[in-house]
């Protein structure tokens, strides 16, 4: 086992964007080395107190011994920050003046070459979080279909040689299985042509992809945060640190909600656009068209019609909702026309 170091990233902004007050109650969904929780305490003494939640026994084990000082002002549950709600009303917590998030995984399991975590190390395929979970990288390498290797490398990792490093993670599997990082980044480096291996290690996507699917990391994330948000106390803050795009794209979608879901005509006015479309939608349901000219009319009133709900809509969740009525009404048209 490596050596237990801990850096948090950005301390002073987050403990600075969450405000921290005495006698607050604070939330931290990824302990991880408590350097988040350890400056709230710091910071909400004498009487603050902080909720953390972890995945990792080491770093639960490691964390519990550094906020040691600060007795029993500091509760640590192991549990997924995603069971936040129930966790919320098991502890009878109205409200938290501050709730931090800092995802991803930590520099400790990276360097930590039994994890599996880096595809810098040359040990054996792990990835989890959680060491009490069955699942492990090593499942999703030897056991996925072929399709399923290609679509989590692609849409996690982003990774245009997705279709090619999949093909070729299943033939070699068939010939032995795939137990170690050194395995699967040989696979990976032939996968790739040489003149587009400049951008980093040519394992990052992959390992990232993996990484995601083990842990399930995306799984219900926009729903936390709206849960998260909802949780606070009036004036209460939230702090969340992504490190790449999927998580920010899932994180800043919630936050646009959340905007809307606090003022009060944006969502009337989402909720009249998606019941208008709606009510175009199903109302073609009941047409009768006594020649193809009447249905080819209605065809471009209902075109026009949608075109006018796409261009009042800003919020990209609401025009997906209002694009995909369009395609169903009007493909209900052209198959009775």
């Amino acid at each position: 086992m490596a050596e237990y170091k801990h850096v948090s990233v950005m301390l002073k902004e987050c403990i600075d964007a969450l405000n921290v007050k005495n006698g607050g109650i604070y939330f931290d969904g990824t302990l991880g080395g408590g350097g988040h929780t350890y400056e709230i305490l710091k910071k909400s003494a004498p009487d603050g107190k902080v909720i953390a939640t972890d995945l990792d026994d080491y770093a639960i084990e490691r964390a519990k011994e550094r906020l040691s000082e600060f007795g029993d002002r500091m509760t640590v549950i192991k549990d997924n920050f995603k069971n936040f709600p129930e966790i919320k009303d098991r502890l009878d917590i109205e409200g938290f003046d501050g709730i931090i998030l800092d995802l991803g995984v930590s520099s400790f399991q990276l360097d930590d070459r039994s994890r599996g975590f880096s595809y810098l190390k040359s040990d054996e395929l792990d990835m989890r979080m959680d060491k009490s979970s069955p699942f492990s990288a090593e499942t999703v390498v030897n056991e996925y279909k072929e399709s399923d290797l290609k679509r989590i490398i692609s849409e996690y990792g982003e990774e245009r040689f997705a279709g090619k490093i999949a093909a070729n993670i299943v033939a070699e599997r068939k010939k032995n299985a795939i137990t170690t990082v050194g395995q699967l980044n040989d696979i990976i480096e032939k996968s790739i042509p040489a003149k587009f291996k400049h951008d980093g290690h040519p394992s990052k996507r992959t390992f990232q992809a993996i990484r995601i699917e083990v842990n399930g990391e995306l799984d219900g994330l926009y729903e936390t945060v709206i849960a998260m948000t909802r949780g606070l106390k009036k004036g209460g803050r939230i702090a969340i640190l992504t490190f790449h795009s999927l998580e920010d794209r899932i994180v800043k979608r919630a936050f646009r909600e959340l905007e809307t879901d606090e003022s009060p005509s944006g969502r009337i006015a989402s909720m009249v656009k998606n019941l208008a479309a709606s009510m175009v939608a199903s109302s073609l349901v009941e047409a009768k068209f006594e020649s193809v000219d009447d249905a080819a009319a209605m065809q471009k009133k209902v075109s026009e019609t949608f075109e006018w709900l796409l261009e009042q809509t800003n919020d990209v969740d609401d025009y997906m909702t209002i694009d995909s009525l369009r395609s169903s009404a009007l493909g209900y048209l052209r198959s009775n026309m």
